[in-house]
């Protein structure tokens, strides 16, 4: 697909993203689901009034209904789709810096839009394939002010019927929680307290300049986070993204947990034997030795929630079991709850497993290894190209297992790397894990190196 990436449409807000191209994009999709009413919902970046005006104008253009969700988390949006059977736009870039923005779109069942969908409704955008209808059915505009409470309820209506809802509020807990000025300062905060937890914040106020830290909840972003949970001798930190449907923790001590140690301990509470779980090349050692543990299957695919979800419907068609599924990034999926990452719902499995033993602790079961990531720039096709074509000639003059489904993923048997382009970004994306920081350190600038110098032409 040209337009729609690995989880939809992103770009810089008024160079590769525009008003009237969202516009176009949301007539596009409205067309093609042939839906007679849409939601629109947003973040809380400071263009994205801007891109819902212009998506929610171009859907009453085409003929439909437009209700109007404002701000929420994008898993609060998918709540709304499930529970009214209206597709959603949502418009977020996700974990993108302040200047980006983009579109998501939501099918009426709540989960992402498949690539089939999408790729025929890249079709009709590229060709502009929808009719404007006259005044007289001009689609109407509806404000939806209930959509953060309704999701906050169904989430706690759904943990109830689970018996964690319990666990957790007989648990004690203090939650150090940091939404990043996204959209979860809405519904996190309120959510984890009917939840019984004492809830300190930091960066929960909603602002589209991001101005305690940019959106993406790396470790690198959260010094604030830490040093709260330090201060208020909270079990747990959480961060969000930009749009909330990540998670990232704290553990009690102030001490970042890699989000494939989390991914890896939530799955080892879920899979048991025959059942599969899914997700991306640059999946961690972690969660296969779980799934090898368990008697379970792990199933890759490129990287973005577009390509693991569309693996699940897959895997479910086939009289499969996936109970759990995601990214080391904070993108997790509880298919049986529903086929959408949540950063909220994550949260609360990951403090259900705290009931008997500490964050550290539940961490520490699955922490035997070592991880580096580097992101390299470039400033056009040519440069890109470059840096590709010499992460190929390192990956064929390796001794190392080879797999291509998502740019080069060499493993070693003890360690592995990874080089591929950012779906979203003008990046290419290196990883590499070892069970020590030397080894995985010595992977990643191994090909580093070799793509810089492709690169710049040296």
């Amino acid at each position: 697909m040209q337009v729609f990436g690995s989880s939809g449409v992103r770009g810089v807000a008024g160079e590769e993203l525009t008003p009237p191209f969202v516009g176009q994009v949301a007539a596009a999709a409205g067309t093609e689901l042939d839906t007679e009413s849409v939601a629109i919902a947003r973040d809380t970046r400071t263009t994205g009034r801007l891109f819902a005006d212009a998506a929610a104008s171009a859907l009453a253009a085409i003929g439909c209904d437009v209700h109007r969700l404002g701000i929420v988390p994008t898993p609060a949006a998918q709540a709304y789709a499930e529970r009214t059977g209206v597709p959603v736009v949502v418009i977020t870039a996700s974990h993108n810096p302040p200047e980006y923005n983009g579109v998501k779109l939501v099918g009426a069942n709540g989960v992402e839009l498949p690539q089939t969908t999408l790729e025929r409704i890249e079709e009709r955008l590229l060709a502009e394939d929808f009719t404007l209808v006259g005044y007289a059915a001009v689609g109407s505009h509806r404000e939806v002010d209930d959509a953060p409470e309704r999701y906050v309820d169904a989430l706690l209506d759904r943990l109830e019927s689970e018996g964690r809802r319990e666990r957790i509020t007989d648990a004690d807990l203090t939650v150090a929680l940091d939404p990043g000025h996204g959209a979860g300062c809405l519904t996190s905060p309120e959510f984890f307290r009917k939840l019984g937890c004492r809830v300190v914040t930091v960066n929960a106020q909603p602002d589209g300049h991001f101005p305690g830290r940019n959106p993406e909840p790396v470790a690198a972003n959260l010094a604030d986070l830490r040093r709260l949970v330090g201060a208020t001798d909270a079990d747990l930190g959480i961060a969000h993204d930009g749009d909330a449907d990540r998670a990232i923790f704290v553990d009690e001590r102030g001490e970042h947990i890699e989000g494939d140690t989390a991914l890896a301990a939530l799955a080892a509470a879920e899979l048991d034997a025959g059942d599969v779980t899914v997700s991306a090349v640059n999946v961690s050692q972690r969660l296969v030795d779980v799934a090898d543990d368990a008697g379970a299957d792990v199933e890759l695919t490129p990287i973005g929630s577009t390509y693991i979800i569309s693996r699940i419907r897959e895997l479910q068609r086939e009289g499969r079991e996936v109970p759990i599924a995601g990214e080391g990034n904070g993108g997790i999926l509880f298919p049986d709850y529903r086929i959408a990452r949540d950063g909220a719902y994550t949260a609360a499995r990951f403090l259900a497993l705290l009931d008997e033993r500490s964050a550290s602790a539940v961490a520490a079961s699955h922490g035997d290894y070592a991880n580096v990531r580097a992101n390299l720039e470039y400033e056009d096709e040519d440069g890109r190209t470059a840096m590709l074509a010499a992460a190929e000639k390192h990956a064929d003059d390796a001794d190392a297992e080879l797999t291509t489904i998502d740019g080069y993923r060499l493993d070693y048997g003890d360690a592995w790397v990874l080089a591929r382009p950012s779906g979203t970004e003008p990046l290419v994306r290196l990883y590499a894990e070892a069970r020590n920081q030397k080894r995985a350190t010595s992977l990643l600038e191994g090909v580093r190196a070799e793509m810089v110098e492709a690169r710049d032409g040296d």
